[in-house]
């Protein structure tokens, strides 16, 4: 009997497991979606995404949830999860939903405003300065939505800061997906005057810069008919 016989193979070396958690899977896909790598409505198949990034599906899956859970995709029963697609004349609507409501919320704000915050509102400004010098636009982003809801908490009108709140992801998820690659969506300045005009208690100005704030914001989206290109998943990834 030579050496091997009565002995099963040796069995081949398994590879090692992707350490890449679900929270570094959605943060390279928010980016390739920012960045324009992916396009609105392209489906996020569990499968190839498991593979790009050398992972579980679950993980994949945890992933993709928090992505719809921040409304940056959309999951179909029976289909799966696709990167959210509002229209470009969905986004015009949404801009001038805004343009009506949030002068009149910087009015009242304006009148409204207690020290303590304003105090809040600075230290906010702060915090987007701080993303935008370290670079990061989906922090950015993120940042000056949640500026504007400051401004319309401080303003007091319970009903119209519920209809910001969903006016203000919509416009996130809309700035993510057609806002021109790598250009700024606004004057890194804006909100300090914001501030100091609510500070100053002057509502004809606060006014006045919030329709200039969101004529720049919608001015820098890019609304144009997409080119019909092909992409591939693995392609943003590379």
């Amino acid at each position: 009997m030579n050496a091997t016989e009565g002995h099963a193979p040796p069995a081949p070396a398994r590879k090692a497991a992707s350490s890449t958690s679900s929270d570094e899977i959605y943060e390279r896909i928010l980016v390739a979606i920012t960045e324009h790598r992916l396009p609105p409505g392209m489906q996020l198949v569990e499968d190839r995404l498991a593979k790009i990034f050398d992972v579980s599906r679950t993980k994949i899956r945890e992933a993709t949830g928090r992505l719809v859970h921040d409304r940056i995709a959309i999951n179909i029963p029976n289909r799966g999860a696709f990167i959210a697609s509002p229209t470009a004349d969905e986004a015009r609507e949404v801009m001038a939903a805004r343009r009506l409501i949030e002068p009149e919320l910087m009015r009242l704000a304006a009148a409204r405003a207690t020290a303590r915050q304003i105090a809040g509102l600075r230290a906010h400004v702060r915090k987007e300065t701080a993303a935008r010098k370290g670079r990061k636009p989906h922090a950015i982003i993120t940042l000056s939505g949640e500026f504007h809801t400051l401004v319309a908490e401080i303003a007091g009108n319970g009903f119209l800061v519920r209809t910001l709140r969903e006016l203000e992801s919509l416009t996130s998820l809309i700035i993510r997906l057609y806002d021109t690659a790598g250009g700024p969506n606004c004057p890194y300045d804006d909100h300090a005057g914001l501030v100091d005009a609510i500070e100053a208690r002057d509502a004809g100005r606060a006014a006045e810069l919030m329709l200039h704030h969101l004529e720049h914001i919608e001015a820098s989206l890019d609304l144009s008919p997409r080119d019909g290109a092909e992409f591939q998943l693995e392609d943003a990834f590379v």
